[in-house]
């Protein structure tokens, strides 16, 4: 094989074995950005759980799981797939459990310090939809611990 044909062999494999990727096809749902605030009795809350449930029940096809913990600011940006990637196209209810992380174990848990006052979707109040390509700010959540 002459220099060229090596070239021309070597070029061709640089074009084509990008589009081959590797492992399985990616079959994730598309997701879209969604953030928010959560403040409990006016301030914010930090390591705060927050979890969104589809109003018309899991996708047993193809289940997945959207949640988040605030930051220090009590900002949030939920993740389904990847760290803030977004929250599948739909209509959710989100759910806040505000426990512990124990750095020790990496676990969090704990008795909630909002006496499970948002931790059940059946009465959860915070309803929204996710969809058309845009980014949702939800807004500011202000829990109440009394």
């Amino acid at each position: 094989m002459g220099v060229r044909s090596t070239a021309s062999v070597c070029l061709l494999m640089a074009a084509i074995i990008p589009t081959l990727g590797c492992g399985e096809p990616d079959n994730r749902k598309k997701t879209y950005p969604v953030s928010g605030i959560v403040t409990v009795d006016g301030a914010p809350a930090e390591n705060l759980a927050v979890r969104a449930h589809p109003v018309d029940g899991i996708d047993k096809a193809d289940p997945t799981v959207t949640s988040a913990f605030t930051g220090a600011d009590g900002k949030f940006t939920l993740s389904t797939y990847e760290k803030a990637d977004g929250i599948p196209e739909g209509k959710y209810k989100l759910t806040f459990v505000w426990g512990e992380m124990n750095m020790m174990t990496m676990a969090y848990g704990g008795p909630d310090k909002l006496k499970n006052r948002y931790d059940k979707e059946e009465s959860s109040e915070f309803e929204f939809q996710v969809g058309d390509d845009q980014p949702t700010d939800l807004g500011t959540f202000d829990l109440k611990t009394k």
